[in-house]
């Protein structure tokens, strides 16, 4: 289990309002640590969110990223959102960071709202599909959610070992309320059932079809919340900004050597052979 908490709504309503806020004043010339700490000071100070953005900003000022402090305070961010973060950060991955904050915007106003747990699971699970992310560790993540209990973190994992060998409209349909009422006496009882009839008609409407028919169709039918599509950015426009955090990163490394340097020197000893001379 997750040591994740299911937070208060309030959490939730400043936490989508911090993650809009980057999204809308991200540019090349201003550092990421100056935005938050802007935004702390417009943060609800009864929240626990203020002391969050001082443990992200010590990091990012240490280390030059969010995703490492986010994951060490595990009691107040999800996996779920450590992976968008750590995903965006990552310098070879395709999910830019404003798209990874608009994700998380749209997931934080869904937990503010009190969504359901095939709600958030079709949100986040068509988050991995339309933003190619990885499923594997996507799913793990999603898995240890605190909003899902016992029985949906199995179902999930079980997904995540599945996934690719059957489809998913496969997978909601023979755990839905509708395949218990068509199942024959001598068919087995799936374990468990987790979505109510309606989804698992539109499940068995969209067996043998791509999985964004059944995100479409959900929508449309019951009002699933869409997820926001990836935009179409040029490559320049991302650039400053990716170099701007690498140098970032580079300047907090340079400062740690020249510290050590400074105070006690760099021991390269430890590097050596074992009965090898400089």
């Amino acid at each position: 289990m997750s040591i994740s908490k299911v937070l208060s709504p309030e959490e939730y309503v400043e936490q989508a309002y911090l993650f809009k806020a980057l999204m809308e004043r991200m540019s090349a010339d201003e550092p990421i640590q100056e935005l938050l700490g802007y935004l702390r000071e417009e943060i609800l100070a009864t929240t626990k969110l203020p002391m969050a953005i001082d443990f992200l900003l010590a990091e990012v000022k240490q280390l030059g990223t969010m995703a490492t402090a986010m994951k060490r305070i595990a009691h107040y961010f999800t996996p779920y959102q450590s992976f968008l973060i750590g995903t965006a950060e990552d310098d070879h991955a395709q999910l830019q960071m404003r798209s990874a904050l608009h994700l998380l915007y749209h997931d934080a106003k869904l937990r503010s709202e009190h969504a359901d747990r095939p709600t958030m699971f079709f949100h986040q699970f068509e988050s991995l599909c339309r933003h190619s992310l990885d499923y594997d560790y996507g799913l793990q993540a999603i898995a240890v959610d605190p909003i899902y209990d016992d029985t949906w973190q199995r179902w999930i994992l079980g997904v995540r070992h599945k996934l690719g060998m059957v489809d998913m409209a496969d997978l909601v349909y023979i755990h839905s309320e509708y395949y218990l009422q068509r199942k024959r006496e001598d068919d087995e009882t799936p374990d468990p059932i987790l979505f109510g009839e309606k989804e698992g008609r539109i499940a068995l409407a969209n067996r043998t079809k791509e999985t964004h028919y059944l995100f479409l169709a959900l929508q449309r039918q019951l009002g699933y919340p869409p997820v926001p599509l990836p935009q179409k950015v040029d490559p320049a426009d991302e650039l400053i900004p990716k170099l701007k955090r690498m140098v970032e990163r580079l300047e907090v490394r340079v400062k740690f050597l020249e510290d050590e340097q400074r105070n006690q020197g760099i021991d390269l000893s430890k590097f050596y052979k074992k009965n090898q001379k400089p």
